[in-house]
């Protein structure tokens, strides 16, 4: 793409010496030779690792003067390159204030923030590029052909997009041959502080869920499943910081068959969207007992003897240590929600604004943060399959009629979207033929048909 060279003041930042930037010894100008006058996604993602570079040797100086210069091509109103260098400059400034914090100009004040959401903003939201309904449409189906001749089910799920999943399974249940069994939801009374976020409680969720339900004359219970509080980071919590607060120790201590009431006779369903990625897959030792967070949720959950277990996330591995390793990653994956957003909303759009802020928090989590602090830890599709292997899982095929459904969800969206089936029975969502969302489903071994 041909560069906009425009500045972006909503991540302004001040160079102590930007006279250092025309020094033709600088090796800022080997990073930059070849690209100006032409700053496409290559060159900037040149430029986004020779900040890193500078920054992991607390090199300040030139970690401003690369600063200096993507500052110049970002903008939040350009073209996707160029919006996405905004946020990565964002969290790049970030990092730097806690590495340099004498060398860097950063107002702290400048931490995103956004709103609350409502209920009907939430269904829009989610909508807007099949990211999320992908998945809800992918483990829908997978989970009702899983509870066939069941009469009673029980789903304990754990997302991040309050139920927005349900009501369209609630519906498929109304109309089942053999009538609808009674449903049970559990969901945690926390969840990761991440966007999105809704101005109302999980009571409330749950009560609009009773009231649909009733309406389709679907049995229903909705529970809230608590744990320590203190722990945790409330779901209405606004601020970046509040993910310093995000254990998941008290969450699984409290994953028990007596905490959650389940039950012998019903169907238990485990229902995982955009979750594991937030448990951490570093261990603690290496003993059985010190396993990461991520393996002693899988464990904890196969012990509960499900009849199915469906994992939905970004095809991405964002878990490495090295920071370049991160950024190159993350900058090519996350490239692609802004590009299809391109397709059908205006640059100014408000919407469009309030979705990529969101993929910014996330930006700023992966580039800026470590340690604890660092909650966002996808990994592809192909890692979790082996995860899921080694935890006792045998993954099971989706049938034709979710293939259908998944591509009639798609045609509702720009041509770009597309679908793709790879090893161990995978759906994975492609914009422009490039991974993005994964859905799988699996059973503990020896329950597979």
């Amino acid at each position: 793409m041909e560069a906009e060279l425009r500045g972006n003041s909503n991540t302004s930042i001040s160079l102590q010496n930007p006279s250092l930037f025309n020094n033709p010894q600088s090796s800022l100008s080997g990073a930059l030779k070849g690209c100006l006058g032409s700053l496409d996604g290559a060159c900037i993602e040149k430029l986004l690792l020779h900040c890193a570079s500078a920054l992991e040797h607390n090199d300040g100086t030139l970690a401003q003067q690369v600063m200096w210069v993507l500052n110049n091509v970002a903008s939040l109103v350009g073209d996707p390159n160029q919006r996405l260098t905004s946020w990565f400059l964002r969290a790049l400034i970030s990092r730097a204030s806690k590495v340099c914090p004498t060398a860097m100009n950063f107002d702290g004040s400048s931490t995103i923030r956004r709103r609350n959401m409502s209920v009907t903003e939430l269904a829009v939201y989610v909508d807007l590029i099949p990211w999320h309904r992908f998945g809800f449409c992918a483990s829908n189906s997978a989970i009702l052909k899983a509870i066939e001749g069941y009469s009673k089910v029980h789903i304990l799920d754990f997302s991040i997009t309050h139920c927005m999943q349900w009501p369209t399974l609630i519906d498929a249940l109304a109309i089942r041959p053999e009538g609808p069994p009674s449903l049970r939801i559990t969901v945690p009374s926390c969840r990761p502080p991440v966007p999105p976020f809704l101005n109302v409680s999980c009571e409330e969720v749950g009560l609009r869920l009773s009231n649909f339900a009733k309406y389709r004359d679907v049995p229903f219970e909705f529970n809230v499943f608590d744990h320590d509080p203190s722990s945790f980071a409330s779901s209405e919590t606004m601020s970046q910081e509040s993910s310093h607060d995000f254990h998941f120790e008290s969450l699984l201590n409290h994953l028990t068959p007596t905490m959650l009431d389940l039950r012998d006779d019903e169907a238990l369903v485990i229902n995982c969207q955009n979750w594991l990625r937030y448990l951490s897959d570093e261990e603690k030792g290496n003993s059985v007992q010190d396993s990461s967070l991520r393996d002693a949720f899988l464990c904890t959950v196969k012990g509960f003897n499900p009849c199915i277990v469906v994992v939905v996330d970004e095809d991405s591995d964002l878990s490495e240590p090295s920071l370049s390793s991160r950024i190159t990653t993350c900058f090519n994956f996350l490239w692609i929600p802004f590009d299809a957003l391109e397709t059908f909303l205006l640059k100014d759009s408000s919407q469009r604004i309030e979705y990529e802020s969101d993929i910014g928090h996330k930006i700023e989590n992966i580039i800026s943060f470590e340690g604890a602090q660092r909650i966002e830890r996808s990994e592809s599709g192909i890692k979790l399959a082996q995860r899921m292997k080694n935890a006792g899982f045998s993954s099971v095929p989706f049938c034709e009629d979710t293939i259908g459904e998944v591509r009639s969800l798609l045609e509702e969206h720009a041509s770009g979207w597309g679908m793709k089936r790879e090893e161990d029975h995978m759906l994975v969502l492609t914009w422009k033929g490039h991974n993005s969302v994964f859905s799988t489903a699996w059973v503990p071994n020896g329950l597979q048909d």
